[in-house]
């Protein structure tokens, strides 16, 4: 059974630093392309950061450019979002996500239930 867990949300002044934590089970984790998406109140979810399977191949939206760095453990299972100078914008529920690339399209496999990241003063 494929399990995906999300910690280290909570709430943070502007300028301040969080990381959250994925916790993976249930599949091949070294396998998946592993992303973070991040969903605000009336907005779409949008794609965050993604690393390949051997962390050889990352990327990350422009508006985290610079401030957020993912990176991941395959023998813990894990993969992490380090978020750094968080603006209230950043304000979201983030998810973890679990894919793969299929003719150069990915595609979301896995979900987490998400961690809440409240940015204010």
């Amino acid at each position: 059974q494929v399990h995906i867990v999300e910690s280290g949300g909570g709430l943070v002044q502007p300028g301040g630093s969080l990381r959250l934590s994925c916790a993976a089970s249930g599949f091949t984790f070294s396998s998946y392309t592993m992303s973070w998406y991040r969903q605000a109140p009336g907005k779409e979810r949008e794609l965050v950061a993604r690393i390949s399977g051997a962390a050889l191949r990352i990327t990350y939206a422009d508006s985290v450019k610079g401030r957020f760095t993912i990176s991941r453990d395959n023998a813990q299972k894990r993969v992490y979002l380090q978020m750094n100078s968080l603006e209230p914008e950043d304000t979201a529920v983030y998810f973890c996500c679990a894919g793969m690339y299929r003719s150069s399209t990915y595609y979301p496999d896995y979900w987490g239930q998400g961690t809440q990241v409240t940015v204010s003063s």
